[in-house]
């Protein structure tokens, strides 16, 4: 049996009784990575001390893709947040087409799309590359399903693809996070395969519930292996609830993708 991904755990869904840096400890002595939500809501100095190795966080604060005036915004808010990143050693710092408030609602909300609004998002994810660039960090892009984030622009799956993909550059790359790609595209094998060159992380939970694998609908050890099979062994996360005990959704998680 063996690991060949590296696999980590999103801190902030598992043992909401304990802080913050606690939960960052318990998954270091297992020896996995840690993923982070928004920085301000901790204390960076704790974090820092765990010595975690910190997969990836939310690489902004406010803006959007899709126009001038957020674009700005996210630039600030990226530049303010890779220096956070580099004082934890974040690997990856996330984007998402626009900002996303309480209970993952897009703001601003779009109900449609212009022809211009690609180009524009190409260009903003250029200068997000040229900021990576300068301050040596990577950014990636995530999906997200259109049930649970509605209004979002360049959610999908495939829209996520068409824009790294056309960027091509390697500060910026692919979120692939599976629940999503589950609940709004399916078909999975197929779409880990159409992103494989610009994949920067998987994430994955079970559907439905966001549970830890096992508890749903999708089998993951299936996956794992065609995973391997393709030829990816980069970070694999879980970014999803405890049906019941946080420890054993951790021992789920781990146990889908060990080959």
């Amino acid at each position: 049996m063996s690991q060949p991904f590296q696999l980590a755990v999103c801190a902030e869904m598992l043992w909401p009784d304990k802080p913050i840096e606690w939960r960052a400890a318990r998954l270091t002595e297992r020896g996995l990575g840690v993923g982070l939500w928004n920085w301000p809501d901790h204390d960076l100095d704790k974090l820092a001390a765990v010595g975690a190795n910190y997969t990836i966080m939310n690489g902004y604060l406010e803006g959007r893709l899709t126009d001038e005036a957020g674009a700005e915004r996210l630039l600030a808010t990226a530049r303010e947040t890779a220096e956070v990143g580099k004082r934890l050693g974040v690997d990856r710092l996330n984007l998402h087409g626009t900002g996303l408030g309480e209970g993952g609602i897009p703001i601003p909300h779009h109900a449609m799309f212009s022809p211009g609004m690609e180009l524009r998002a190409r260009d903003t994810l250029h200068r997000i590359c040229d900021l990576a660039e300068e301050m040596g960090v990577v950014f990636t892009l995530e999906n997200l399903n259109p049930r649970e984030h509605p209004g979002c622009p360049f959610a999908s799956t495939g829209e996520v693809l068409s824009l790294v993909s056309a960027v091509n550059r390697p500060q910026l790359r692919i979120n692939l996070d599976l629940y999503h790609t589950q609940i709004g595209e399916g078909d999975l094998l197929r779409w880990c395969a159409a992103c494989l060159p610009w994949i920067g992380e998987i994430q994955v939970a079970d559907n439905p519930g966001r549970f830890e694998p096992g508890t749903g609908e999708i089998n993951y050890p299936v996956i794992a292996r065609a995973l391997h099979d393709m030829g990816y062994a980069g970070p694999v996360a879980m970014e999803a609830y405890a049906a019941g005990d946080s420890d054993a959704a951790v021992d789920a998680f781990v146990a889908a993708f060990t080959l």
